[in-house]
């Protein structure tokens, strides 16, 4: 092992301890992903008090997104320069202004405009969460760590609807939003309680001026990897996408499902997908399989989705499938951490998360545009098909990762 390397990898660490980081790493991560769906499960009661359609209640998520991505692309400097902790909390309070300001919005524009401020503190949180996770929990434990990442994220999205839909039918959208603020309140207190776990040297010492001069700032953007890793993460956003703004909905027009069984579709497939995480966390330990992994777990979501767009279904098998797609999704997800990790190079982790996962957010912004048309015009079918195809190629991409790094190393 070169000496760059040793000095860049995570201390031998106990478990305790390794434990203790991805417990508060795995609690930010499930607040950021509880942001993320503040709105779209209240768009049936924003449709109406805003008068808005689809199509632009899926902007206000554009414009979350599309700021998140320019963040979460310019933090990843941040948190390789000043180090994770600061960026964390600033990206923590900024999420606790903003459901505050949706619950106290008058109208669409002052919506729109907390969502940019909300996809301002959403952005941070890859860079910061997968810095702390690669250089402060142990080499044998990364596997875990990413699983569990990956199952505190399903259990955001899986508790948006979960807290927001009651409250909503019991009161209102406008109290929904507000006990929605209250979530990441505490958990930011959580996190400053337990500031020393969270500590890490703002940037690795460059004790060579030879490894300074080959590791520039940029220098990470020429490793084609790194932008096929991109690619990926853009297709696995518009998937994501689709199925919590827009597929419990259209596969209710289509199969004749109650209001209150939809509801429960996209909490059904989050639990599961968290479920699927626990295994996928120990196929991951054996990173030469991951996209192996990755196609086998899309592969068979992609399959559940077209059975739901062309067969016709009773009403509740449709959040077993749900659930069964969310299962399959899961056991992808820590295997398809580890396809960025095998293409980070050293003393950049924060700079290439940051690069990749605003392919994320991309996709998570033009997703909603084209399929809230489909909904608009009533294209049901078309929401199931569009999302099968992007299945298909997301798992292309998975291997283009594989093959583009197997390049590199021989060209070496």
């Amino acid at each position: 092992m070169s000496t760059a390397t040793a000095a860049h990898s995570p201390p031998a660490a106990s478990l305790r301890e390794d434990a203790g980081v991805i417990a508060l790493v795995g609690l930010a991560h499930l607040i950021s992903h509880f942001n993320q769906l503040l709105l779209a499960p209240l768009f049936p009661w924003l449709k109406d008090a805003f008068h808005a359609s689809y199509t632009e209640l899926g902007f206000l998520m554009t414009i979350f997104f599309v700021v998140s991505c320019a963040v979460q692309a310019a933090s990843g400097f941040l948190v390789d320069r000043y180090g994770p902790r600061p960026v964390l909390f600033a990206g923590m309070a900024l999420l606790v202004v903003t459901a505050f300001g949706y619950a106290l919005s008058p109208n669409y524009w002052a919506m729109a405009s907390f969502a940019v401020l909300a996809g301002v503190g959403n952005g941070i949180f890859h860079p910061v969460d997968y810095t702390l996770i690669n250089r402060k929990v142990s080499a044998p434990r990364l596997g875990h760590a990413y699983s569990f990442h990956g199952i505190t994220g399903s259990l955001g999205w899986a508790l948006a609807p979960a807290v927001l839909v009651p409250v909503a039918i019991a009161f209102s959208w406008r109290a929904a939003l507000f006990c929605a603020g209250l979530l990441p309140l505490a958990t930011l207190v959580v996190l400053w309680l337990q500031r020393g776990k969270l500590g890490l040297p703002p940037a690795a010492p460059r004790a060579h001026a030879a490894a300074a001069h080959a590791e520039g700032n940029f220098d990470f953007l020429r490793i084609p990897a790194v932008w096929m890793c991109f690619g990926f993460f853009f297709f696995y956003a518009v998937v994501l996408s689709v199925i919590q703004a827009f597929a419990p909905e259209a596969a209710r027009q289509l199969h004749g499902v109650p209001v209150a069984l939809a509801a429960m579709c996209l909490t059904i497939y989050m639990l599961c997908s968290a479920g699927g995480m626990v295994l996928g966390g120990f196929l991951a330990s054996d990173p030469a399989r991951c996209e192996r992994v990755v196609g086998f777990g899309f592969g068979a979501a992609a399959l559940m989705a077209l059975v739901m767009g062309l067969a016709a279904l009773p009403a509740l098998a449709v959040p077993v499938l749900f659930g069964a797609m969310g299962f399959a999704s899961g056991i992808a997800a820590p295997s398809r951490d580890l396809l960025v990790k095998r293409s980070t190079p050293e003393n950049a982790t924060g700079r290439v998360y940051g690069i990749v996962y605003s392919g994320l957010d991309i996709g998570q912004a033009l997703s909603p545009l084209v399929f809230g048309a489909l909904m608009d015009h009533q294209q049901y079918r078309g929401v199931w098909l569009g999302l099968v195809f992007m299945q298909a190629v997301l798992i292309t991409s998975a291997f283009n990762v594989q093959r583009v790094r197997r390049t590199a190393l021989t060209a070496v």
